[in-house]
């Protein structure tokens, strides 16, 4: 007799048990979470604490909650079962990883195309300015050719090797103006660069050079 009392005893004491589990969990009250969610809300939407929640959902770190992760915010006992608040924590942890690479990838990405395009606009700016510097170069007209020819003639018959004091070459120029580069090419440039810059045309020179002797 005394062990069948012990036997209905124990079952008895295992149905009680059983009972206040499915009884617990009948009580809990849960919560699914939204984007813009923070746990303070939600404690204080359901008139509890956050130390509340933190307790019966076992959250390791309070600020980190997320979207579609069901929150126990109210429960009649103890704190939710340990085990089944972890096991639900790896699914949500996989949908929060996913979003938080996307600002890295972004951070990757703008180096390089910030890169690219600091050398579309340099090598458009390089364009430009040779254009822009080319342009007085051109001489143009067949009277801007025959000025320009003219004014050789008179400084230095023709000859880019010409020398007369601090001047040199066709055009007779400074040897300031010529930066030690005494080639036909420079002599060129810099001879349309000086006459651009302050006559506005070959022709403007000639004239000048017809009243003043020079240019």
């Amino acid at each position: 007799m005394n062990f069948k009392q012990t036997l209905l005893s124990v079952a008895a004491a295992s149905g009680l048990f059983l009972f206040g589990s499915k009884a617990a969990n009948a009580d809990q009250v849960t919560y699914t979470v939204k984007s813009g969610d923070t746990v303070s809300q939600i404690a204080k939407d359901h008139n509890t604490t956050v130390k509340s929640i933190e307790k019966l959902n076992n959250l390791k770190n309070v600020n980190l909650i997320f979207v579609d992760q069901k929150l126990i915010v109210e429960e009649n006992g103890e704190a939710a079962n340990t085990a089944v608040a972890q096991a639900a924590q790896p699914a949500t942890t996989a949908v929060a990883q996913a979003p938080a690479q996307q600002p890295v990838q972004q951070a990757q990405a703008a180096p390089a195309q910030q890169a690219s395009s600091a050398q579309t606009n340099y090598a458009a700016t390089q364009t430009q300015t040779q254009s822009t510097y080319s342009a007085p170069v051109t001489t143009g007209s067949s009277s801007e050719e025959a000025a320009k020819a003219w004014i050789a003639g008179r400084e230095s018959g023709g000859s880019y090797t010409a020398t007369n004091g601090n001047y040199y070459g066709k055009y007779q120029l400074s040897r300031a103006y010529l930066n030690g580069d005494y080639s036909a090419a420079n002599q060129e440039r810099v001879a349309n660069q000086y006459v651009q810059a302050r006559y506005g045309s070959w022709s403007a020179a000639k004239a000048h050079w017809l009243s003043n002797g020079w240019y």
